[in-house]
């Protein structure tokens, strides 16, 4: 990055005790992204804190102890120091620790320092954030074009200056209560029969199970909103077979519509040119599952209106469930690209190909997917104007998300549907939820998802968590078995595979014992976790917090980045290492570890304040209840539909009470059966 102010000056401060404010401060003529919802005057006094050039770049002079919270779905920890993020909605399952880019664009950052205060940067195209990169005492932010908003928000603490950011980007999504049960997914479930067979064998392994998705299979030739009638014959009868069972089916929606004569979808959008365009007006042609596809333009309000009507034809069926994919959007490559790479790869494989030849064909070959100069290449229609896409190209996935959400509360007025999404922006956190996009059986992919889940929360995700057991590669009995510990404590509880790799439903390994009992842990635990999910979403607070928000004065507690908080009770501190017996967890204050084999076996330990060695068998959960708090507790059930909260306990300190937000988990919204108790 250019311009790096070697000499900027930050002013420094306790802002204890100073105002609570949010400023709002306008450059250039900024893209309206539909972010924040509450209207704010733009300020009239110089921007404070940050250093900028009045050319898109955004400069803060970092302290030694100075630490960066936010960036919501990204890589490398809790804190963010010491590298590059680039905002760029990007289909990259590979993500290993050089990733720049993953699924979502989440430009909220909070400092933690001798100043604290958070800002967010309302920019809907390409923006690279060089924390301390470049230069470890320098934090450099830079926008493709000086068009852009920058929120500057101070407060009391970390907690309230997130509080106050979440209230102006709106009430995040609550789902329906059965969202919160497990969820088994493959990207391979091919008929009719694989379905009934994942329910037959849950049901005899004793497993709870919520729902089974479908991915791109149960499609004709990977048509949006199409059924394949010879591999589902009668998708209602099945959908409503699995209720009967207490499973919800959830089919995938992508984003590109196949390009074909006679299908009503690609007809219609051609027809009332609800496509995005290419330079010389015409459809803009890409390629992902089907082939060729074009883009719904979502941007436009009667495309997204077109679009979301369509999800009907799926509710009509029994569907009350949706995930959205491949809108970043995904681009595996487009026909000019893929003639040139050809000629070229034509030209190299004509003669002898040493190693740059074979570099040089390799790069272009794994050069077509998601090439950043395809997304120069269509543009949208806003307002009778045509907008390039690569300017906001982050709004892409959320208008996708928000194009259902609309739809799908006129269609099924009466209850909420499920929706996440892959692809998401700040403001996206309204429409529904998000899974962290396609991961791989890595050990590393547990921590990495845990250190996201903060963030994500400061950007309004609360709804989330990533594809258990890993979607790529090959997972094993014991990644599964560490994997399903930390994912049962997360609002979204789903194993997802891809095709190819080893199968992973739980009923597959030998010791199934032990999985199914940490499901059975989860549906235990979930009067607890939806809890703390509605006062999370109808407070404006996070779900999950690094333990320095609860114990800022505690300097140990600052470099802690594989434990957290979970509500205001609950501490939880995974296994992410192979073979690890045990592991270290550093109490800020004095904690009650808990142990347990199953819901109905367990035993408890007051642990003191400080560094603690904590053994924990392949076979058993451990986690943390807070100084003299307690949690509810209940019989696991078959389903969610099944929970019952006459069978709630306490469990935690003695004299311990708890308040309790419960619902009916189904109304639009959830204060109009909203219910407090206290325990």
């Amino acid at each position: 990055m250019q311009g790096q102010c070697p000499h900027i000056q930050t002013p420094r401060g306790n802002l204890k005790g100073s105002a609570i404010m949010i400023k709002k401060y306008v450059f250039g003529t900024p893209f309206p992204t539909n972010a924040v919802v509450t209207e704010m005057e733009t300020a009239k006094d110089k921007l404070p804190f940050l250093e900028t050039d009045n050319q898109g770049t955004f400069t803060y002079a970092l302290s030694e102890n100075d630490i960066v919270y936010g960036l919501g779905e990204q890589i490398r920890g809790i804190n963010k120091r010491g590298w590059q993020y680039v905002s760029w909605n990007y289909d990259n399952p590979n993500h290993h620790e050089d990733t720049r880019s993953l699924y979502g664009s989440h430009n909220f950052i909070l400092i933690r320092g001798d100043v604290t205060f958070g800002a967010f940067f309302d920019y809907a195209g390409k923006m690279e954030f060089d924390i301390g990169y470049t230069r470890r005492d320098l934090m450099q932010i830079r926008a493709a074009k000086n068009d852009l908003v920058v929120y500057i928000i101070t407060g009391e603490n970390e907690k309230d200056i997130v509080k106050q950011f979440r209230k102006i980007i709106g009430r995040s999504y609550i789902p329906p209560f059965w969202a919160f049960g497990y969820g088994q997914s493959r990207w391979g479930y091919k008929t009719e029969q694989d379905i009934r067979e994942v329910a037959k064998q849950y049901q005899a392994a004793g497993i709870p199970l919520d729902s089974i998705y479908l991915d791109i299979d149960y499609m004709e030739r990977y048509k949006d909103f199409t059924v394949d009638t010879e591999r589902f014959p009668n998708l209602k009868v099945l959908a409503e077979d699995m209720k009967q069972q207490g499973i919800h089916l959830v089919p995938i929606i992508d984003a590109g519509v196949k390009i074909e004569k006679d299908y009503d979808v690609y007809e219609e959008g051609v027809q009332n040119n609800y496509f995005c365009k290419n330079a010389e007006g015409g459809d803009f042609v890409g390629a992902v599952w089907p082939g060729r596809v074009h883009f719904p333009d979502f941007l436009q309000p009667d495309a997204r209106k077109w679009f979301g009507k369509k999800y009907a034809v799926l509710t009509e069926q029994g569907i009350d469930g949706f995930w959205n994919d491949m809108n970043e959007p995904a681009i595996f490559y487009t026909e000019d690209r893929l003639a040139d790479t050809c000629a070229e790869i034509e030209k190299l494989t004509s003669g002898n190909m040493g190693i740059q030849e074979y570099f040089a064909f390799t790069g272009m070959v794994a050069g077509l997917n998601g090439n950043i100069g395809d997304y120069d290449k269509f543009y949208h229609n806003v307002d009778g104007k045509m907008v390039k896409h690569s300017e906001i190209h982050n709004l892409y996935g959320m208008n996708m998300t928000r194009s259902a959400f609309e739809a799908l509360q006129e269609i099924c007025p009466e209850k909420r549907t499920l929706f996440f999404s892959r692809s998401s922006y700040i403001g996206a956190h309204r429409y529904g939820g998000i899974w962290q996009g396609d991961n791989k059986s890595w050990w590393s992919h547990i921590l990495q998802s845990m250190q996201q889940l903060p963030a994500l929360n400061m950007a309004g995700f609360l709804f989330t968590g990533c594809d258990t057991g890993g979607f790529g590669c090959d997972t094993t009995e014991d990644l599964m078995l560490r994997w399903l510990q930390y994912s049962l404590f997360t609002p979204l509880f789903r194993n997802h595979a891809a095709d190819g790799t080893r199968e992973q439903e739980l009923y597959r390994f030998n010791n199934v014992a032990a999985a199914g009992e940490m499901v059975k842990i989860r549906y235990s635990l979930i009067p607890y976790l939806y809890s703390e999910f509605l006062k999370a979403a109808l407070h404006d607070e996070m779900m999950f917090r690094p333990l320095a928000f609860d114990f800022p004065e505690d300097a140990e507690a600052a470099q802690v980045e594989d434990q957290l908080f979970l509500g205001n009770e609950l501490m939880i501190a995974p296994i992410y290492k192979q073979n690890a017996q045990g592991r270290y967890v550093y109490l800020p204050e004095e904690m009650m570890l808990v142990r347990m084999k199953s819901y109905d076996n367990y035993e408890t330990e007051i642990l003191p304040k400080g560094h603690h060695y904590v053994p924990v068998a392949l076979d058993e959960l451990v986690f943390f209840i807070r100084n003299q708090k307690a949690i509810p507790f209940a019989e696991p059930a078959e389903s969610t539909a099944k929970t019952d909260l006459s069978t709630l306990r306490l469990l935690g300190y003695a004299d311990a009470s708890y308040e309790l937000y419960t619902d009916n988990g189904v109304s639009p919204d959830p204060e109009d059966s909203l219910s407090v108790s206290t325990l």
